[in-house]
């Protein structure tokens, strides 16, 4: 952790936010320059005793003492929480503006907590709960250098991080990183039950299935072959493999990937015209 310290605060405290809290802290980051808010004291007291940071029941109270805010609410809520933010906390277009929900573009911010806020939108994905995650980033003309330094680096505790160069990006990673893992997930289930069938019962199933991604992830990630040649590379012409393979090409497996994320896309365009 090398960006400026800044003390940031967290509005909520679900499982990314406690994510994001513990790579921080164990990325160095000093527990007592974090802040974290929720309605409810039981989240807030696990994150506590287990991270150090400051936690309190009162938003505007970790918002005033921080420098940069992260709204990590659900959208439905997030108009309801940035009223009350403005009202309450006087100075908070001094504070640069972080938000992790899906769906709300930055210039409904700016109805919601002024004009001249600063403000940086995230989409992380649910592998950042292991540190494993894929955060796109994308900021506003007014969010300077040192503002996305030290968001990347944040980020960079549960994860890998990319910056896009607009909005429409954003939702485009959100549909390929954000949701990707529910692609995955139902790819490695169909090969379960597809050895279950063939005999196989259903805990040597899911160990074969979760190693050989396993596998394959970390041949891509230490390879600079692109994806297509690590396929040729493991497929034997003639072979078994290139049997099976002639299977998911003959149902276009690239045309349904390709719609799957048309499909994603517009739902997340959609869910822009919704909070």
């Amino acid at each position: 952790m090398t960006a400026k310290l800044r003390k940031i605060a967290f509005i909520g405290a679900g499982n990314m936010t406690q994510s994001i809290v513990g790579g921080m802290v164990r990325s160095g980051y000093p527990a007592d320059h974090i802040y974290v808010s929720n309605p409810s004291p039981g989240k807030l007291e696990a994150i506590s005793s287990q991270l150090g940071v400051h936690t309190s029941q009162d938003n505007a109270e970790v918002a005033t003492a921080a420098d940069v805010v992260v709204l990590a609410v659900k959208p439905p809520l997030m108009a309801d929480v940035c009223e009350a933010l403005r009202k309450a906390v006087p100075a908070i277009s001094d504070k640069l503006i972080v938000t992790i929900a899906a769906g709300i573009r930055m210039p409904k911010y700016r109805t919601y907590l002024g004009d001249d806020i600063r403000i940086i939108r995230v989409m992380p994905n649910t592998p950042s709960l292991v540190g494993k995650g894929m955060s796109g980033l994308v900021a506003d003309d007014r969010a300077d250098e040192s503002d996305r330094e030290f968001i990347r680096s944040a980020f960079d505790g549960v994860g890998a991080t990319l910056w896009v160069n607009n909005e429409d990006e954003l939702d485009i990673l959100g549909a390929v990183a954000g949701s990707g893992p529910a692609y995955f997930f139902e790819f490695m289930a169909s090969l379960q039950k597809a050895a279950v069938v063939l005999g196989f019962d259903r805990d040597k199933a899911r160990q074969m299935v979760q190693q050989t991604a396993l596998g394959a992830a970390e041949m891509a990630i230490n390879s600079e072959l692109e994806l297509e040649d690590l396929r040729k590379q493991v497929t034997s012409k003639g072979g078994s493999t290139a049997k099976g393979l002639e299977v998911y090409q003959g149902a276009d497996i690239n045309d349904i990937s390709e719609q799957a994320i048309k499909a994603a896309v517009k739902r997340n365009q959609e869910m822009a015209d919704l909070f």
